[in-house]
């Protein structure tokens, strides 16, 4: 049996993003950058569970979601578009592998980055700072980098933002791959540990690419977002 929440609140964040706010159950309890499989409570829509992750801190009064929407797949997400105040769905227990093991290196693509949210959130309740850690986010245009304030404000932490799919690229931002070249001056253990999330294909060559360039298994925490 999973848990059901109300929806309080469903606002844009970017032109393909929303932001849903639920009320939170007193027994419900999840760490930082754990994922729910989400079930709509819609007619034709119960048997069609989907991955996300929350992305409040520990001890918040409400649940909270930053949800990429695909209006082109005609599917779950673009239900999640116009979720109405009042509406529920049904979560699953927490699960996943992605979990703060301090300061580092955090690789995310598109909506990979929702794990990161919580555990930034988090850290930076508790300690008041990222303490050096780095953000290398990835998306195909500079108006899809979500939550871009929050980021560049957070104390202690460098953000670098990639754009694949941009012709003109904003001054401070990169272009093209995530690849061997862009990560050689991070795969040191200063830059350690490094949390990926993202497409599963992505996720897997980012792996393997820190691999060949020295770092060990057991410094990459991975969590694949299709």
């Amino acid at each position: 049996m999973g848990t059901i929440l109300t929806l309080e609140k469903n606002e844009e964040v970017t032109h393909d993003t929303r932001h849903l706010v639920f009320t939170r159950p007193e027994d419900f309890d999840i760490e930082p950058g754990q994922a729910v499989d989400l079930t709509l409570m819609r007619d034709g829509w119960r048997d069609e569970a989907r991955p996300f992750t929350p992305v409040m801190t520990e001890d918040a009064s409400k649940i909270e979601f930053v949800i990429k929407t695909y209006p082109e797949h005609d599917g779950v997400t673009d239900q999640i578009r116009s979720l109405k105040a009042g509406e529920q769905v049904e979560i699953s227990d927490p699960w996943g592998a992605i979990h703060d093991e301090g300061p580092g290196t955090f690789i995310a693509g598109g909506a990979g980055i929702t794990p990161f949210i919580a555990i930034m959130r988090q850290r930076v309740q508790d300690k008041g700072t990222m303490g050096g850690a780095t953000l290398i986010f990835s998306n195909k245009t500079e108006d899809d980098i979500i939550l871009r304030e929050e980021f560049e404000e957070m104390p202690g932490l460098k953000t670098i933002f990639v754009l694949t799919e941009q012709g003109t690229l904003p001054h401070g931002m990169y272009g093209g791959a995530i690849n061997k070249d862009f990560l050689y001056d991070y795969a040191n253990p200063k830059c350690a540990p490094f949390y990926l999330c993202g497409p599963d294909e992505m996720v897997d060559e980012l792996e393997e690419t820190l691999k060949n360039l020295g770092v060990p298994e057991k410094a990459i925490i991975r969590e694949d977002f299709s």
